[in-house]
């Protein structure tokens, strides 16, 4: 009997091991950004989320693709190049280019052919130029920032998707970061292939009912990565999706 408890033991040794290693791995190749609310997020949630970022092509694919570009409900075109944190806004509609440094807020602004010269003017539209570029990068990258800094992370559950994929649900909450920290996130995270299907978007955590429901179909693969634009009501959120260095000629 004793021989039979040392045996179990011992077992039970090595599994821990083998999971404390997989853990370890997890977090050497998908390290949380410095803020990540790692304290108030719970372990299935994280462990869910570096699953989502393998699923979407890796860690590594992630942080080596530089330039992206993509036309935000048809309304207006990103191009970004992640590398040197700069992005270029074209907005049809209000014959508006916008040109920002999002590390330092300098940057151009020309409407109509003509450029802003006035400093109080530029800043204006600089930091209008950063909102449209937080709200919608955040429609097509959200899968690759579930562990940004000021994230809290929480499985609440499974449940089906609108197409009846059995998901993990990931509660994702913010600690004041960003231009609206009280928002809140409900994704559902595929069982089977681990990307994300539908998320729920609260206007605020303490809301009982979604706002509205966004859908993640149709991934495609970009360069290294998966990606989806996303439809919301049946129409695509994200069109024109493109990467690669060679986008970094919109940049003057």
């Amino acid at each position: 009997m004793i021989k039979y408890i040392y045996s179990i033991a011992i077992l039970s040794f090595i599994v821990s091991c083998q999971n404390g290693n997989q853990e370890n791995k997890a977090l050497e190749t998908n390290p949380a950004a410095e803020g990540f609310n790692s304290v108030e997020s719970d372990s299935m949630a994280i462990s869910i989320a570096d699953r989502v970022m393998e699923a979407m092509g890796s860690r590594t694919a992630w942080d080596t693709t530089d330039v992206f570009q993509w036309t935000f409900f048809g309304r207006r075109t990103h191009t970004w190049d992640k590398e040197n944190q700069s992005v270029q806004i074209s907005v049809p509609g209000q014959n508006m280019e916008y040109q920002v440094n999002l590390s330092d807020m300098t940057g151009t602004v020309v409407k109509g052919g003509v450029s802003y010269t006035e400093s109080d003017s530029i800043s204006h539209y600089l930091e209008q130029a950063r909102r449209m570029w937080i709200n919608d990068s955040y429609w097509l990258f959200m899968p690759f920032k579930l562990k940004d800094s000021g994230v809290r992370l929480k499985h609440v559950g499974t449940d089906t998707t609108l197409a009846g994929e059995i998901s993990d649900l990931l509660e994702m909450t913010f600690s004041e970061v960003g231009i609206t920290p009280d928002n809140k996130y409900i994704i559902y995270v595929d069982q089977g292939d681990h990307l994300v299907k539908l998320w729920d978007f609260y206007t605020s955590a303490t809301d009982s009912l979604p706002r509205f429901q966004s859908t993640w179909l149709n991934y495609q693969r970009y360069g290294d990565l998966q990606l989806s634009g996303g439809a919301i009501n049946g129409n695509n959120a994200i069109s024109n999706i493109k990467t690669g260095d060679q986008l970094r000629s919109v940049f003057k």
